[in-house]
């Protein structure tokens, strides 16, 4: 009775705040109730056994990419009114979208329904006593061992790339040249003058 309480408030609230994330008119708002679904998210995880799926909800989903995306709405001043003027046009198109996630929702909730994650840890010869987190650790780096990698080797080009393209030259904007600051001569940009006491103007 508990969990079926838990789990109604965890999706009212959840679907609640969806909402208002795509209806709000303030954009800091949409943000703030973005962090809400994904606690609320988080919870709903935590209630089906994937506890490593709710922490990296909190972790890397509230804690990185929603405080992010706040503080580039805080920083730029967007006019979010003219954005949405065409989001009507575009609702078709977002009804599809919506449509072939909600299918795929389906189709994993009818594969790892029943018998699904016994067959999925038995087809990596799992124990069943062993964890989630754990579980998923062992798949990861033995059987996926390449492909992590790659995805790591993979991101790492991505982050050289933009800070190469961050740090590029260019003609427009000045740049602070560290070296040549540092081996000025203090007698070039420097000059004393020794003033006598009464010497001023009067």
């Amino acid at each position: 009775m508990i969990e079926a309480v838990f789990f109604y408030v965890f999706s009212a609230v959840l679907i609640a705040s969806g909402v208002l994330v795509i209806s709000a008119r303030n954009p800091v708002h949409s943000v703030l109730f973005l962090i809400l679904a994904f606690f609320n998210a988080a919870g709903l995880f935590v209630m089906l056994g994937a506890e490593f799926i709710a922490m990296i909800m909190v972790i890397v989903y509230v804690g990185a990419v929603a405080v992010l995306f706040l503080f580039v709405v805080m920083m730029l001043d967007i006019n979010f009114a003219e954005l949405r003027k065409g989001m009507l046009r575009h609702a078709p198109i977002g009804a599809i979208v919506g449509g072939v996630l909600l299918a795929e929702f389906c189709w994993m909730y009818l594969k790892w329904s029943g018998d699904g994650a016994a067959a999925e840890r038995a087809a990596h010869k799992i124990p069943a006593d062993i964890n989630n987190t754990e579980a998923l650790g062992m798949v990861l780096y033995t059987d996926y061992a390449y492909l992590f990698q790659i995805s790591g080797l993979i991101l790492l080009v991505a982050m050289i790339g933009a800070i190469t393209l961050t740090h590029r030259k260019r003609g427009d904007v000045r740049r602070q040249e560290i070296a040549s600051q540092v081996s000025r001569n203090p007698k070039d940009v420097l000059k004393i003058e020794k003033i006598q006491s009464g010497s001023g103007v009067s």
